[in-house]
């Protein structure tokens, strides 16, 4: 099925509302031929808004918006041929399947046989053969959501606009309806622009993900890029399940080693970190980052066990591939703007723990036999540690 393909570009784009709340702030964004980019961040972030003026039902207050090599500012919707899926499928309950994805094509006036041959392409492709004579009430959740795709196919966009379309179904269907957009993307090559705040979804749909926070543009890049070198403490704490640990230290030489102070505890560093590259912020308080994956029990002897910080066990969960452990450190909890956003996104209190106290989490292979209350050695890949300026919340390492 042959669709046309068009680079969307957001250029320096804001949105302010009449009461002066400003969603959107110059949003700059450059979405290539075929490419998938998803647009996350907590609720409220501005997202769904950009993603709203580029497909023209928000006005926008500053910037531009191209399609192509059009300008469409002013366009109204139906003349920026773009396609959009909801998550609320917006389908006709009196139409079936087949004339709900035909709709579209109808009000063009297309040719029965094309309307016909359109259909059936995109209902094969879909799984929904089948279905076609079956109305949507007699559709499951799944099968709703590739009704709405398949109509947003069959009119051969420029570009589809995404907004959570997985946020209806339950768990188990989203991982379903995840690999069958990856593929499809893949198969169609449309350039898309999809929004979730899922962030399992964004990483593993995305060619490139764009974080946003406040309306701001954070960072965006590649899924594992935006993973490995997240560019401030925000990203690095929003990307990730279970997310980053964030916790006050400090780098500091005793002889010719560099260690980290964490509270009272101290762990040996060994390259790549070293005190050249941590440079001027040698001997100041930083926010160190530790994904929980590099994070051990150290009794099972796991790598190179020359860092470990001693904890408390509050929680365990057992994954059956993992075991998630909930622990409490003696060493300073990370407050700052990122991570009081970051806590209320999540429904938690960053400052649960106390002043002295910082909880973790650890991904533990599921041989460790801790328990809860216990007192645990973990092992610390002390390589792979980000460090962040407590003031800015940008990356040092």
């Amino acid at each position: 099925m042959g669709v046309a393909v068009a680079e969307v570009v957001l250029d320096a784009v804001g949105k302010v509302y009449a009461d002066g709340t400003r969603a959107v702030d110059d949003l700059n964004l450059r979405i290539a031929d075929g490419e998938f980019l998803v647009l996350v961040g907590p609720s409220g972030c501005g997202k769904t808004t950009a993603l709203w003026m580029v497909a023209g039902l928000e006005d926008i207050s500053e910037g531009e918006v191209r399609i192509g090599d059009r300008v469409v500012n002013d366009l109204p919707a139906r003349d920026r041929d773009i396609a959009m899926v909801f998550q609320s499928y917006a389908l006709y309950p009196h139409l079936d399947v087949f004339d709900n994805i035909a709709f579209g094509l109808r009000l063009r006036r297309l040719p029965s046989p094309e309307i016909e041959h359109r259909v059936a392409a995109a209902a094969g492709t879909l799984g929904l053969r089948e279905h076609l004579r079956r109305r949507p009430r007699a559709l499951s959740g799944g099968q709703r959501q590739r009704v709405a795709m398949g109509r947003a196919i069959v009119r051969r966009p420029s570009a589809f606009l995404m907004d959570e379309p997985l946020s209806n179904l339950d768990a188990k269907l989203r991982v379903r309806m995840r690999a069958e957009i990856a593929r499809n993307s893949r198969r169609f090559g449309v350039t898309t622009l999809y929004v979730t705040h899922d962030q399992t979804e964004a990483m593993t749909l995305g060619d490139r993900v764009a974080v946003l926070k406040r309306g701001v543009l954070q960072q965006v890049a590649p899924p594992q890029e935006l993973y490995d070198r997240p560019a401030n403490m925000f990203v690095a704490g929003f990307i990730g399940s279970p997310p980053m640990n964030l916790v006050h230290g400090r780098f500091t030489e005793r002889g010719t080693d560099l260690v980290l102070e964490l509270g009272e505890q101290t762990l040996p560093i060994l390259p790549p970190i070293t005190a050249a590259r941590i440079g001027p912020y040698l001997d100041r308080p930083v926010a160190v980052g530790i994904r929980p994956e590099d994070l051990a029990d150290a009794s099972l002897g796991r790598g190179r066990q020359v860092a470990v910080v001693r904890g408390t066990v509050d929680l365990t969960e057992v994954l059956g591939s993992d075991l998630i452990v909930h622990l409490t450190v003696p060493a300073r909890s990370v407050v700052t703007d990122d991570v009081l956003e970051l806590a209320r996104d999540a429904g938690v209190d960053p400052l649960a723990t106390g002043d002295d106290r910082t909880g973790l989490v650890a991904r533990f292979s599921p041989r460790s036999r801790v328990g809860v209350g216990e007192t645990v050695d973990v092992a610390v890949d002390t390589g792979r540690l980000h460090v962040f300026d407590l003031d800015t919340g940008l990356s040092i390492w």
